[in-house]
């Protein structure tokens, strides 16, 4: 069978589960049949083989036990399973509740910021009534106040116009829809800023809740009321360890289930885990109403020194302060939601408690605890205080152990089965006892283990593996172990479950395969399309216009360390060295200098033939200048 037609098989299970259960009335959601179809398919005693594809009476079997679990009114691991599905669907973490709550009141504002951006008011009532309509956007928006209320429209009105004043519509009206958008919010945060400063002064706020004051009694009686539910849950967790010791102590009489005191103990710790997720949530609301009340104070104070007494004050230096008080005061209404979510999800978890509180309770516990001791958390903690693991011991030897006083950031390492007994988990199937780590922290497979006990540490160091193993098979039987332990990553490891309960298989196979996906561009050829190109022929002219001023400018360039896109460039090169050689002596050459003279050149006459005579008239350089000088001065000729 492909995946895709698994895939659509499970999905007609869950479906003809989910319409069964609410034929007998009682209406489930597919995300909880399709835990139940996990559970029932994880438990061994069921039978189930995963490695063929299910038959007809396979299918039939699964929608029957599925349906008879999901009607079970009196189960604590249905009360358990239910309260995994709500959680996983409801929390999330602080960020991820602000988002989504922006989001949802964006969209329920989307209407009324549609109407004034695309308004195309232009007489004098259609002005009018955008800006009343401006009005109600900008309450709407901060939440502050009614915007039926006559005196905070009226507060509201008187805000808007010191900014922004009715002749500026024109304006507003020729602004695109982005921009408007973007001015309407802005204007929003000036007039809130206003209006929460007019508070502080005295002279308006109406219909403004002192949202610090509120915060500041509803954190401690939010915490207050987390902390006694969690006390109230740990009551009942220690009174069920207590008697399901006593019974493996055959110190009890017959009379309670084990298996229904081993369930209603795991729904309690779930609901501790829970609640104390929940406080944490709640005490870094406490940190961060603590911070934005003091840069409340401290921006209120700034705005009172720019404002003091003057009449008119610069927009540059206020406007700005109006917006962070603004976003100030939006953190407060943002711890506000956060606060309400959280009390909403303590109160929701209260109901998944029922079975058990009505299963196990204090009458029907009373005859069973006589002689039996409660202890605590904090009292287990003590009993092992002092006891250390040594690491020369026969039964611990070539272990890898942790102890506070030699691992850096001990208190941070993670504890696998979220620092509950290991040895316990096994031993004594699915007994949630919690772990002292300073015992010593066992490191095996790159898993940390923590143990109630030295001898509880021993014995589990002799063999881990046996133990991994028992507390995989209780998880099995118990679905809702696996997130109350963590256990995801071990449940996608190990091996198949096959038919016939045959030893050393388990259920489920490795994980070999994966989903995977690939994108494609939707348009792989670029878009013919002209960027350059204008239809306006003024647009052209002025581009034209534009080209020829170009000619007569000149273009100045210069570049600067922090200059884009450049970067500096160095070239080494070897300058010529200067060299001079030294000879002896001086000396020189000299030379004649050729004389000729050339007689007859003027001729006889007609009847005289012409001769010519070459007269070599060279001077030797030896001889004096003066005979040079008669020597080489020509004859003169009349």
């Amino acid at each position: 069978m492909s995946r895709a037609q698994a895939e659509s098989v499970i999905k007609n299970i869950i479906r003809e589960i989910a319409q069964e259960c609410a034929s007998k009335g009682q209406a489930v959601s597919e995300t909880l049949v399709a835990f139940m179809v996990k559970a029932v398919v994880l438990n061994p005693e069921n039978e189930f083989n995963v490695d063929r594809t299910l038959t007809k009476d396979d299918v039939q079997k699964l929608i029957k036990l599925c349906v008879y679990r999901l009607l079970d009114s009196e189960s604590p691991a249905l009360d358990t399973i239910k309260m995994q599905v709500y959680f996983d669907m409801n929390y999330t973490t602080r960020g991820d509740f602000l988002d989504e709550h922006r989001r949802v009141l964006e969209s329920r504002l989307l209407p009324v910021t549609r109407e004034i951006t695309d308004s195309r008011a232009r007489t004098r009532e259609e002005l009018e009534s955008l800006y009343r309509k401006i009005v109600s956007a900008i309450l709407l928006k901060s939440g502050l106040g009614s915007p039926t209320d006559i005196a905070v429209v009226r507060e509201a009105t008187a805000a808007l116009q010191s900014v922004f004043p009715q002749t500026e519509l024109g304006t507003f009206m020729t602004l695109t829809k982005r921009e408007k958008e973007r001015q309407l919010s802005e204007l929003t945060m000036i007039v809130t800023g206003i209006r929460l400063f007019n508070k502080e002064c005295g002279k308006g706020g109406e219909g403004i809740d002192d949202l610090p004051a509120i915060l500041n009694e509803a954190v401690p009686a939010t915490s207050q009321n987390l902390d006694h539910e969690i006390q109230t849950t740990l009551h009942s967790a220690y009174k069920y360890t207590a008697l399901i010791e006593a019974m493996y102590q055959r110190q009890l009489q017959e009379g309670l289930s084990m298996k229904l005191l081993k369930e209603a103990l795991i729904n309690r710790r779930q609901h501790e885990t829970f609640l104390k997720i929940i406080l944490n949530d709640v005490i870094t609301c406490a940190h961060q109403v603590e911070q934005l009340e003091n840069q409340l104070a401290v921006r209120m104070d700034q705005l009172k020194a720019t404002v003091q007494a003057k009449t008119a004050v610069p927009t540059a230096q206020v406007y700005p302060q109006f917006i962070h008080l603004a976003q100030l005061w939006s953190s407060f209404q943002d711890e506000m939601v956060l606060l309400s979510v959280l009390s909403n999800i303590v109160a929701s978890l209260e109901p998944f408690s029922s079975a058990q509180r009505e299963m196990f309770s204090d009458d029907v516990l009373a005859p069973y605890l006589n002689g039996v001791t409660v202890k605590t958390d904090e009292e287990r903690i003590n009993e092992s205080v002092g006891q250390y693991v040594n690491t020369n011991d026969y039964q611990v030897v070539d272990k890898d152990w942790l102890f506070s006083n030699t691992t850096k950031n001990f208190a941070k390492l993670h504890l696998q089965y979220r620092g509950y007994c290991a040895y316990t988990l096994g031993k004594y199937d699915r007994l949630l006892i919690p772990a002292n780590p300073e015992i010593g922290v066992l490191c095996y497979k790159e898993h940390y283990y923590a143990f109630s006990s030295k001898k509880a540490a021993y014995e589990f160091a002799e063999d881990p593996e046996e133990f991994i193993a028992l507390i995989a098979e209780g998880a099995k039987k118990s679905a809702e172990l696996i997130q109350l332990l963590e256990l995801h990553t071990q449940f996608s490891t190990i091996a198949l479950y096959s038919q016939g309960k045959e030893s050393g298989k388990l259920i489920e196979k490795p994980i070999t395969k994966c989903d995977s996906a690939s994108q494609t561009d939707t348009h792989i050829l670029e878009p013919n399309i002209v960027k350059t190109y204008e239809w306006n022929e003024w647009e052209l002219r002025r581009k034209a216009i534009k080209l020829a001023n170009l000619r007569t400018k000149v273009t100045h360039a210069m570049q600067t360390n922090g200059s884009n896109m450049r970067r500096d460039n160095e070239t080494q090169v070897y300058l010529p060295k200067e060299k001079d050689t030294q000879t002896k002596q001086d000396n020189y050459s000299n030379i004649s200098k050729p004389q000729v003279f050339l007689e007859g050149l003027r001729g006889g006459g007609t009847s005289v033939p012409t001769v010519m005579t070459k007269v070599d008239l060279t001077v030797d350089v030896s001889e004096p200048p003066i005979v040079r000088e008669f020597l080489v001065k020509p004859k003169t000729h009349n």
